[in-house]
């Protein structure tokens, strides 16, 4: 049972290092708005791969195969992206330490909850990651329910756990970051969300 957990260790350290928008929003939310607040966005992101793991582990793999289905999540999912990338082009920064006794409004915790959950969710990759491992389990005839579920509890856990750190580490540079620059890392989030959800359209149309 063991070898299962570090099985699926293994793989959610490889899908930590990937380099996407939930990256990029996971550290730049860490910097602009608090540790926590990352953190709950990080929860979201979990949630959202429970969902994927729950749907492809009881059957609903088949369905990528099918150009309806990959046409309807990449249109979606190109479009929420690019939605949520034009929203951090064009919003205006607010320097919160200096507000001039000016209490302004925290940002709501169920708010980032629902960014990372969403963002994570409308990704077409992160499914297909998803599939492709429940295809994998499905070839391990050998391994119990119990040998199943922690090899899947290691991927969410040490993905989690990874995100929590990237945010951690965000923080305690943002005494070394200024307006200015997380402005620049905003708009440089909302070029990467747009260039990701451009891409999905793309594929979507000529596949």
């Amino acid at each position: 049972m063991g070898n299962a957990w570090l099985e699926g260790v293994s793989m959610g350290l490889l899908l930590s290092v990937i380099v996407g928008p939930v990256f990029f929003t996971l550290i730049t939310n860490s910097l602009q708005h608090g540790f926590r607040y990352a953190m709950v966005l990080a929860l979201g992101i979990l949630c959202s791969d429970a969902m994927y793991v729950l749907l492809t582990y009881f059957g609903v793999a088949f369905l990528a195969n099918t150009v309806l289905f990959e046409k309807i999540l990449g249109y979606g999912g190109g479009l929420i992206l690019v939605g949520f990338g034009i929203s951090s082009l064009v919003k205006k920064q607010v320097n919160r330490p200096n507000t001039g006794g000016i209490n302004l409004p925290v940002p709501k915790k169920r708010n980032a909850f629902a960014k990372g959950f969403s963002i994570n969710g409308v990704n077409p990759f992160v499914l297909l990651f998803w599939i492709s491992i429940a295809s994998l389990v499905s070839l391990k005839q050998g391994w119990t329910g119990s040998q199943i579920s922690l090899y899947y509890l290691g991927i969410l856990g040490t993905v989690f756990l990874i995100d929590l750190i990237k945010a951690f580490i965000a923080k305690q540079l943002s005494r070394f970051v200024t307006p200015r620059l997380i402005a620049l890392l905003n708009k440089g989030v909302g070029l990467v969300m747009v260039f990701f959800g451009c891409r999905m359209l793309w594929t979507a149309y000529f596949s």
